[in-house]
């Protein structure tokens, strides 16, 4: 009797059993790094000695006089603002371009995408090469007109363009790729409604075009500005946040005081400044996003 019970009971239940798993690897991967970034966010820890003490909000104090730290949030805000900018204005371009009828257009795209497959490591270690001042193919290009070789990564005024040109030709592709399939998802029939009451061109991108492709718009540009907003790995390989930290971005500065310092409390902190404006962009878009009722649909 006590078997066939149990066997109702787990029958009854076996929707909730099979989330057990589900729900025990959320708690460990997500919950508890959570519960405990929160804790040490409010202690100072240092990793090395594994010494920490309760400071209160202490550390969320000393960021608002920090001036590394507000250099390194307007450095990322000019690294995102501008490379997410151009990368967007040079996407639709070739997606307006492209989405054409073009002889070889297939093979256009297929090379137009060939930048975003490659891992962001290697294509700073490329670059790197290409910048180098003696010897760089880029300064090199600039002799044969007679310009003299400009020190790419080793100036105030030159290191963090650099790095936002590598953003761009790196992830154009990606937005060129977002934005053509949402032209391609654009019915033909407000264009041919268009052509027959004789709009202009200009009439037919401002009215129907770029009122169609917001929504592909709007998620092109929420993925690009979450991933620009923690920049790391390239930064951190070609200019490790220098000259006299031109490049320092957020990430790289949280980085550097949790493991190169050993204040892992303190780094934790900003880690959630970061998180905060992360999720404040994210739900300006989510919220547009709704009133395109995409969600909806």
């Amino acid at each position: 009797m006590k078997q066939i019970s149990l066997a109702r009971w787990s029958e009854r239940n076996l929707k909730y059993l099979l989330l057990i798993p589900t729900v025990a690897l959320l708690l460990i991967l997500t919950v508890y790094p959570l519960i405990y970034a929160v804790v040490a966010s409010l202690h100072t820890i240092n990793i090395r000695t594994g010494e920490q003490s309760f400071i209160g909000l202490k550390n969320f104090v000393a960021i608002a006089t920090d001036k590394l730290f507000w250099n390194a949030l307007k450095n990322t805000a000019v690294y995102t603002g501008v490379g997410v900018t151009l990368e967007f204005f040079f996407g639709l371009g070739l997606a307006m371009f492209l989405s054409t009828k073009l002889v070889g257009r297939n093979m256009f795209r297929a090379l137009l995408l060939t930048p975003m497959m490659l891992p962001p490591i290697v294509v700073a270690v490329i670059f790197k090469i290409i910048y180098i001042p003696d010897f760089g193919i880029i300064n090199w290009l600039l002799g044969l007109v007679g310009i003299e070789g400009i020190i790419w990564e080793a100036s105030v005024k030159t290191a963090l363009p650099s790095l936002i040109l590598v953003d761009i030709w790196e992830w154009t592709p990606f937005m060129f790729l977002i934005l053509l399939a949402g032209l391609q998802a654009i019915p033909v029939d407000p264009y041919e409604a268009a052509m027959v009451d004789g709009a202009s061109q200009l009439q037919v991108f401002r009215h129907i075009t770029i009122p169609l492709l917001t929504p592909a718009i709007l998620i092109a540009l929420l993925l690009r500005l979450m991933d620009t907003l923690r920049i790391f790995d390239q930064v951190f390989i070609m200019t490790g946040g220098g000259p006299a930290n031109a490049t320092e971005t957020m990430s790289l500065y949280i980085y550097r005081h949790g493991f190169r310092f050993s204040n892992i409390g303190y780094a934790t902190a900003m880690s959630f400044i970061m998180l905060i404006l992360t999720v404040m962009i994210s739900n300006f878009f989510i919220n547009r996003l709704k009133a395109e009722e995409i969600f909806t649909q």
